[in-house]
């Protein structure tokens, strides 16, 4: 009964590299696109269930910030272990310009640039976390090294 989902950019990137990953659909609630729901929907812990943030320094124009899905991000934290001595997210409307993808579907692999990656170091303590593959609707299971290698990012204190 599976049918071939469709592979986003994130995707392609991975396989291209040889990266093991599996792509996991959910379904989406358009009005609730928050990493608690999208976790309900996929059945996982929200701990595991991680969200990209996108961010803007002061130094460093733009920073990526990957948080497990309950919790929120520390801004100070970020903009430290960021070089930057202040940072704020990305305004909504830059979203999409500044990354390729929209809100509910950020991934932190395949943005249209390669931008300084941070992951909450929470995520080294699961053998797999779930990220956005790209698209609403889908999400990435890949060991959290494997991300960190393929968006060249460092683990670190963000909530």
């Amino acid at each position: 009964m599976s049918h071939e989902l469709k592979k986003t950019n994130a995707c392609r990137l991975l396989d291209r590299a040889g990266v093991e990953y599996e792509l996991v659909a959910y379904e989406v609630h358009e009005n609730d696109l928050s990493a608690p729901t999208v976790a309900a929907s996929l059945g996982e812990n929200v701990e595991q269930v991680f969200k990209t943030i996108v961010l803007t320094g002061d130094k460093v124009k733009y920073f990526v910030c990957v948080v497990p899905g309950g919790k929120e991000i520390d801004l100070k934290q970020a903009a430290r272990v960021s070089g930057n001595k202040k940072c704020d997210t990305l305004p909504l409307k830059d979203l999409l310009p500044v990354t390729g993808y929209i809100r509910g579907g950020c991934s932190p692999v395949g943005m249209k640039k390669r931008f300084p990656t941070y992951i909450d170091k929470s995520a080294q303590s699961f053998p797999n976390v779930f990220v956005s593959a790209g698209q609403r609707g889908l999400q990435l299971k890949i060991s959290p090294a494997l991300l960190a290698e393929q968006t060249g990012a460092e683990f670190a204190d963000l909530t």
